[in-house]
């Protein structure tokens, strides 16, 4: 007989804010990896998926800081700044 799925405690502020955009990236895919096998009950599926939208938004708050970032140090070069990285592929602007 297979053990039940334990699906993690939900994430605390406190630790998403500490956790580096690599660990939260890896588990988000482990996170959707499972999602997408199935087979979880109800309430599992709900509680992992609440990690992942936790982890998702994590590791967007990230990539918006790091991309900030850069681009206030093109603009302390004298460069000019741009868009880096295209977050939104369906977004052509």
């Amino acid at each position: 007989m297979t053990e039940p799925y334990v699906v993690p405690a939900p994430l605390t502020e406190a630790e998403l804010s500490a956790m580096p955009f690599d660990v939260a990236l890896a588990e988000y895919q482990a996170v959707v990896a499972r999602l997408e096998a199935g087979g979880l009950p109800l309430e599992a599926s709900i509680a992992l998926y609440e990690r992942g939208v936790a982890l998702d938004a994590h590791c967007s708050r990230a990539l918006a800081d790091a991309e900030l970032r850069v681009q206030r140090l093109v603009e302390a070069s004298g460069g000019t700044p741009a868009r880096l990285v295209d977050l939104d592929p369906g977004d052509s602007a």
